[in-house]
């Protein structure tokens, strides 16, 4: 009999885990989905760019310590983190290479932006 019992509480709990988890998922899929509407068209070039450079914008920004993206601050900051990366000066060629793909990364997103921008008829960003 406590078998019994035992066994639907299980059943149970399953039934209850399962509409939470199917629930949840919903919910992610609705996000997800909501989030690609609202980056529009930029942001399918957006991702078509990190999947070719093997980084994310914000990974290239956190390289690159850039929390604005603009070209100033981008070439200024590769120079310096590039410089100091040089294995001629004790530096990291692994580190240096992944300054060098984070600045292409960044260059990446300002052409997508400035495209976007000449598209809608505005100036481009600074």
């Amino acid at each position: 009999m406590e078998a019994k019992y035992l066994a639907q509480i299980i059943v149970m709990g399953v039934q209850v885990v399962g509409r939470a988890f199917a629930r949840a998922l919903r919910q992610e899929f609705a996000a997800s989905r909501a989030a690609a509407d609202a980056r529009g068209r930029a942001g399918h070039r957006s991702a078509a760019a990190s999947n070719l450079s093997g980084l994310s914008l914000q990974e290239a920004q956190q390289i690159l310590n850039v929390s604005k993206l603009s070209p100033e601050e981008v070439q200024k900051n590769y120079e310096h983190l590039f410089k100091v990366n040089d294995k001629s000066v004790g530096g990291s060629f692994y580190l240096q290479s992944k300054v060098v793909r984070a600045k292409e990364r960044l260059d990446e997103e300002l052409r997508i932006q400035a495209q976007e921008d000449r598209e809608k008829g505005r100036t481009p960003h600074t």
